[in-house]
């Protein structure tokens, strides 16, 4: 036997193989309040769809076109419960619950003629303004088992606070008219309060309750309604049983015997022998509900266990060498971290610059910190599919994952497919180039992947039987951050189920967060929170990442681990470090004295708050300390950047800019400015190019690679077309690639496949072998050629490519610090102090065309009426120091004091305490604080998610795509979501090439003709040209509906048409 992976540390291998669960020792769960949230789903599963017992309901389910209901059944339920429940106390209804009637329905029935909406002109207050705090509780679990209340009026701090007193109707999907809207409360069959078995079930349950004093203590139940991990985990629970036991056939075991016909009360319908007719009956459903939501709360806590994990891999250990040696630092200290990570949570920030193998480092730090016994299981989320697809190669190559190992979910077939389709079309160049002798001829068989072995029951099955395994399976997931954004964002149906589970079962690495959009962090926020109190661990991982939104991110998730440790978490022994179980009690995180039985404190705040365990990696260091409150932690924090600052300004200074002045009138017309801005453009282009440019060795002709930055697409597609027309200078051939969004997917995806090709530049000379490169070198006689990349953010974001030389129009100082980046990103060498190879221009297409004080930094930018600078030249909003020399200083250490209105990097700081940390004393608030959150009962509803939802577009989207016509000229078609494309000929204008005419010496580079393209992809994947266009001619062009007119021109995209 030659396989490692089959022996374990101490070199023992099975010799045989079970199914059953063989480790299930209590020690095993450290779920302290396990037993209440199951008690608490088993509830809310027996009274979640009362409602659908009513007419209308049990009408809907036998007919044959779909029926809107005036107000959906959880709703309806709630009300029922609020009857039975009345004002009582939470002793007197769990007491009435054990000794029901059989008759009990027709009074309760009787009550709830007084609760019933939309009846009458009266106004009935919100059932939650008179319940008592453990029926709130079961009334919030059966109203939101579908979907969380979410009101569509603005809701202030107060009411939130005092959530779920509010919640109305309106909150819950209701669509009332009195005419349907008495049928909702009308029962000719009665409620399940008629079924003996589950009267029995809500009896049992009820009883099991009363003996919980953390449910039914004094002021216990109170406490509950503060406790988002019970609250959602419950919910959780309840609505994945749900899901489960609806797709199960009918148990004639559970429930009473059907009564005659017309008189029995249905819970859902299923097809069968083709025609849809009634499945569960309504108290089957209820009780099927209720014992699966107990189950899969009683797996839950082994789930962890039970998935698969990673251990003992070597490439993961493996000691880095030369560049990379800083990986065995930070190795070696998140592994001395492991217990203390375990216990108390791990909060890290990897600075690393780019270049450094930062992400495979942040790997090699969470897998330091798992157990080496139990092994490893984390998540790499990342904001773009094709930096997340980049991972996924990543960790399969060099760290040689298979994929068993290794999952990688981008949404988008295509993206993925066109993604496998570029990196065959490299893999062959390398077998053109004789690479190919380069790769590893023997698999390396040096890790152990552990199956799991999860235990019979609905969760094992649900599994098996839904998309959630692609999330759940894999050791190591690589995905983009909207997989995992549902556990917070996913306000209807079971969207967070998945997503929750992940976060619960494995640690998470946050790639590059800072690239997000302002709007974006208030969720983003939620989603740490949310891993901390379901107890990942997290590592942010980028170089530029601003103080405030650091410490903002780590106040989120120490709220979120604190209440972790309310609910979960092992005690340790204070001499030997053995496990003790404990009573764990409301706010604090104790263990057990192992003699006396006294409470030891974890490290922590003397409010109780629980010590993080922290730390921060980059090239040139590693610190670790216990933190419990944000003031501390951005106090070290500001002096690891402190340090990590004296180390870069040692460093050999790859770019400088230089501020060009654009000599243009503002309030012109826009089509004049775009064209004056492309006269000072080509101009700036042919003065970079005779200061950085590379020679090639076989011609001796000069050549750089430049990048011109815009912010915005249209006003980009007016000036490639005049940079067109205007041509390069004498001795000059121009190479021009217009590089955006708004091109069809398979022309975008050729783009990027020619442009990752040509800007690798690890080995200078290779790009002269590139056929793309080598063709117009040797096809033009001039001496000087020019590659010029005309793109807008696409180019500074997940792209690993090296300009010699770049034009930023400016829109944000992130954005400018993230495009020098790019700039000799892989080549060493000083730019001389007379040689600047980036030009910031000194202003934007936005403030030329407004002029005034009208914000300009904006859509991408952090300005806007509230946030207002006072100039928008940026000679008179960056100091020198800010602009002479770009790197990560401007945006990881703030100035003291901040002066937001007269600098740009101020007013992004600015904005950012104001959203991640609230006003400061003093200080007006402008945005909502992102700690709401978790500072008020805001997770009892989707207000937050509504508000400041995740990649909210104003403008929202429209997919098209390009298909070809029987004689193949191509036309544009609108592609409507289930339904077939319709042609859109009226929407687009198609420009030829008379309409784009070409000055001298000018072409465009690396845009292929789409036809070409599509052919090329047709015959390569062998499908139809109109199958292919369907799938990969592709893409999404802003407006909800198919209104804007587009014009269309092969190598310069989409923009608006306007007349």
């Amino acid at each position: 036997m030659n396989d490692a992976r089959q022996f374990n540390a101490q070199g023992a291998t099975p010799a045989n193989l079970t199914e059953r669960d063989v480790l299930r020792a209590d020690d095993e769960n450290d779920w302290h309040t396990a037993e209440e949230i199951r008690l608490l789903a088993s509830l809310a599963a027996l009274f979640h769809d009362f409602g659908k017992a009513n007419d209308a309901f049990q009408k809907k389910l036998t007919s044959r076109t779909p029926i809107a209901d005036a107000y959906r059944h959880e709703w309806v339920s709630l009300r029922l419960f609020e009857a039975f429940v009345e004002q009582s106390s939470d002793q007197d209804w769990l007491n009435r619950l054990t000794q029901l009637a059989d008759d009990a329905g027709a009074a309760y029935l009787e009550k709830l003629k007084l609760l019933s909406d939309g009846v009458g002109n009266r106004r009935i207050d919100s059932p939650f303004k008179n319940l008592p705090p453990l029926a709130q509780v079961v009334g919030w679990l059966i109203v939101s088992h579908h979907r969380l209340p979410t009101p569509y009026t603005e809701q202030n701090k107060e009411r939130l606070e005092k959530l779920p007193e509010g919640i109305e109707h309106g909150w819950c999907g209701s669509r009332p008219d009195e005419a349907s809207a008495l049928a909702c409360w009308q029962f000719k069959n009665g409620l399940p309060f008629n079924s003996q078995h589950w009267r029995q079930h809500t009896a049992e349950v009820a009883q099991a309750i009363l003996q919980r004093p953390r449910l039914v203590g004094d002021g216990e139940a109170v406490k509950l309604l503060d406790s988002p991990f019970i609250l959602h985990i419950s919910r959780m629970a309840l609505m994945l049983a749900d899901h489960y036991y609806s797709g199960q056939d009918s148990n004639i075991e559970y429930g009473d015997k059907p009564g005659k016909k017309g008189t029995v009360l249905y819970a859902n319908t299923h097809i069968k022998d083709g025609k849809r007719v009634v499945k569960q009956r309504l108290d089957e459903h209820l009780i099927g509900v209720e014992v699966s939501a107990s189950r899969i709360l009683r797996a839950l806590p082994r789930l962890a266990g039970a998935l698969p994990r990673i251990a003992r891999h070597k490439s993961f250990r493996e000691r880095s060498k030369g560049l990379f040696q800083w990986q065995n630092k930070a190795f070696d200290l998140a592994e001395s971290l492991r217990e203390r990570s375990a216990r108390q949570g791990f909060f890290g920030v990897n600075m690393a610059s780019t270049g450094c193998g930062k992400t495979l480092a942040n790997g090699r730090i969470l897998y330091a910190l798992a157990d080496s016994q139990l092994g490893a299981r984390f998540t790499v989320a990342l904001g773009l599919r094709t930096l997340t697809l980049q991972t996924g190669d990543a960790y399969r190559q060099r760290l040689h994952l298979g994929p068993e190992d290794l999952a990688v979910l981008v949404g988008g077939v295509a993206t993925r497919a066109l993604h496998e389709y570029s990196r065959s079309q490299q893999e062959q160049e390398q077998v053109n180039n004789g690479s190919e002798s380069s790769a590893s001829l023997l698999p390396e068989h040096n890790s152990v992947h552990y199956e799991g072995s999860l235990e019979d029951g609905p969760l094992k099955q649900w599994l098996g039987q839904s998309d959630a395994l692609r999330l759940l399976d894999a050791p190591v997931l690589a995905c983009t951050i909207d997989h995992l954004m549902p556990a917070t964002e996913g306000v209807r149906g079971g969207h967070q189920i998945a997503p929750m589970l992940r976060l619960m079962t494995s640690d998470l690495i946050l790639d590059e967060p800072d690239d997000f959009g302002i709007e974006d962090l208030p969720a983003l926020t939620r989603l740490v929170h949310w891993a901390g109190l379901l107890g990942s661990r997290v590592l942010l991982s980028s170089a530029t990442l601003p103080p405030a939104l650091v410490q903002g991110l780590f106040m989120a998730y120490l709220a979120g681990r604190e209440e972790y440790q309310r609910n979960r978490g092992r005690q340790v022994h204070c001499r030997t470090g053995s496990l003790e179980k404990a009573q764990h009690t409301a706010n604090r995180s104790p263990g057990v004295h192992c003699r006396t039985g006294s409470l030891e404190m974890y490290p922590g705040s003397p409010d109780g708050s629980p010590a993080i365990c922290c730390a921060w990696f980059d090239e040139y260091a590693v610190q670790a300390n216990d933190f419990a409150d944000g003031s501390a932690y951005l106090a070290a924090h500001r002096q690891f950047v402190d340090q990590r600052l004296a180390q870069l300004v040692k460093a050999e200074i790859r770019r400088r800019a230089l501020i060009v002045e654009l000599p243009i009138a503002v309030k012109q017309p826009r089509e004049v400015i775009c064209t004056e801005l492309a006269g000072s453009l080509r101009q700036h282009v042919h003065s970079l190019h005779r200061q950085h440019h590379s020679t090639d060795p076989h011609t001796g002709k000069r050549a750089s690679f430049g990048l011109i930055r815009m912010a915005n697409i249209d006003p980009l597609f007016d000036v490639a077309r005049e940079l067109f027309r205007q041509g390069a200078e004498a001795g000059c051939h121009i190479h021009l690639c217009v590089y955006h969004s708004r091109h069809p997917l398979l022309v975008r995806a050729a783009i990027e496949r020619t442009l990752d090709a040509a800007l690798q530049r690890n080995k200078p000379d290779a790009v002269f072998r590139l056929e793309s490169v080598r063709q117009r070198l040797d096809a033009s006689p001039e001496p000087d050629h020019l590659f010029v990349v005309l793109a807008t953010a696409v180019a500074e974001v997940g792209r690993d490519h090296d300009y010699d030389w770049a034009i930023v129009e400016p829109s944000s100082m992130r954005s400018i610090i993230q495009l020098a980046g790019r700039v000799r990103r892989h080549r060493a060498g000083v730019c001389a102090t007379d040689q600047p190879n980036l030009y910031l221009l000194d202003t934007n297409v936005v403030h030329l065309v407004e002029g005034g004080s009208k914000p300009a930094f904006l859509r991408p930018g952090f300005e806007d009426k509230s946030f207002l600078l006072a100039s928008h030249r940026l000679p008179e909003i960056l100091t020198p120091e800010q602009w002479q020399i770009i790197n990560a200083a401007a945006r990881i250490k703030e100035r003291d004091p901040l002066l937001p209105k007269n600098n740009l990097a101020d007013l992004e700081h600015d904005r950012l305490r104001d959203l991640m940390l609230g006003a400061d004393a003093g200080q007006v608030q402008v945005e909502e604080p992102v700690h709401r959150w978790w500072t008020t009962r805001a997770y009892l509803s989707g207000h937050l998610q509504r508000r400041k939802p995740f990649r909210h577009d104003p403008q929202g989207r429209s997919h098209y795509a390009l298909l070809p016509d029987n004689d193949e000229a191509i036309n544009f078609y609108y592609l409507p979501e289930k339904s077939e494309p319709r042609a859109s000929r009226h929407l687009w204008r198609e420009m030829q090439d008379s309409d784009v005419p070409h000055g001298p010496r000018i072409e465009a580079w690396a845009v292929p003709r789409y036809l070409d393209a599509l052919q090329e992809l047709a015959d390569a994947k062998g499908m139809y040209l109109r199958d292919c266009a369907l799938k990969y001619g592709t893409l999404d062009l802003p407006s909800w509906e198919p209104k804007q007119i587009w014009r269309y021109h092969w190598a310069l995209g989409f923009s608006r048409y306007r007349g």
